[in-house]
């Protein structure tokens, strides 16, 4: 499939029913398309199975409800949801794209509990999200903007608007020739990507960033998990912008990214080593078990 993403042929789930691809539209005053009321989740099909589909369900019910947002349908009937779009589509790998939204209705200010909260479920077939960079290791500008205090938005949705200045930092990025930028938080600590997790590696250690004012990846967790398993030290902290010079390796973790390794940060370089190669093997066999 490819073009634009508004005139393609397949469905798309809406509200409870599968509807023709370029049919599922919303109106110009839909209250999340001027407030940025919206969460969404980023999901991988493999072999007809979504990887942890039920935890991103439950995640995207919690990042509505930290939006005060009350999505009308069950994790049970939003799993349904994203297999009958694939179905529908004849897919068995795919992304799929789940978004909850409040939509048009009695109001159009910021107050806007008398509208409806939206559901819909698309999806589409895609590559590696940094194309050659996944297996040469990709380079990351750092971003001017900061990820912001969680006093100040709710860290822990997965929500649209928080996403504007990832959208400044990547294209900024991309026009120095990169594949993404690296942000800090408001306390000047190494953060994330601008949608992928980030991890270090030195001396045989593996170092990645207390996630306590940005989303705590479900891949990031997977990826923990597994180096644990292995017997491979994992440090969860605070890290400073200079302590990269004396990392040896780097690699994003996130559904679109999967495991991607980074070779060049800014002025800090890393070398795709053994360590990020055996991770992303072995996260590749585990979603595809």
């Amino acid at each position: 499939m490819a073009g634009a993403y508004d005139d393609r042929d397949g469905k798309i789930w809406m509200d409870g029913k599968l509807v023709e691809w370029r049919d599922a539209k919303v109106h110009v005053l839909t209250h999340a398309l001027h407030y940025a009321s919206a969460v969404f989740e980023g999901e991988r099909c493999y072999n007809g199975r979504i990887f942890r589909g039920v935890e991103h369900s439950q995640r995207l019910r919690r990042s509505a409800e930290l939006l005060d947002m009350e999505i009308p349908f069950t994790v049970e009937e939003i799993e349904a949801a994203k297999y009958a779009m694939l179905k529908a589509n004849g897919w068995t790998d795919a992304y799929v794209r789940a978004i909850a939204w409040r939509g048009s209705g009695e109001d159009m200010g910021v107050s806007a509990s008398r509208n409806p909260v939206r559901l819909a479920v698309a999806g589409w077939e895609w590559g590696n999200y940094y194309g050659e960079a996944k297996t040469t290791g990709a380079r990351l500008d750092i971003s001017k903007w900061k990820r912001p205090s969680p006093e100040t938005i709710p860290s822990a949705a997965k929500a649209a608007g928080l996403y504007m200045i990832c959208t400044m930092s990547k294209h900024a990025a991309e026009a120095k020739g990169c594949s993404d930028a690296m942000m800090l938080d408001y306390r000047g600590y190494v953060a994330e990507a601008t949608g992928a997790n980030i991890f270090f590696v030195k001396d045989g250690e593996v170092h990645t960033p207390l996630p306590d004012c940005f989303l705590d990846g479900l891949t990031r967790q997977t990826v923990i998990a597994m180096l644990k398993e292995k017997g491979v030290p994992v440090h969860e902290r605070h890290i400073k912008l200079e302590e990269l010079e004396g990392f040896e390796q780097c690699w994003l973790t996130g559904t679109a990214a999967e495991v991607t390794p980074v070779g060049r940060i800014g002025d800090y370089s890393f070398e795709v080593g053994a360590l990020t190669l055996d991770v992303a093997a072995r996260y590749e066999k585990l979603v595809r078990a």
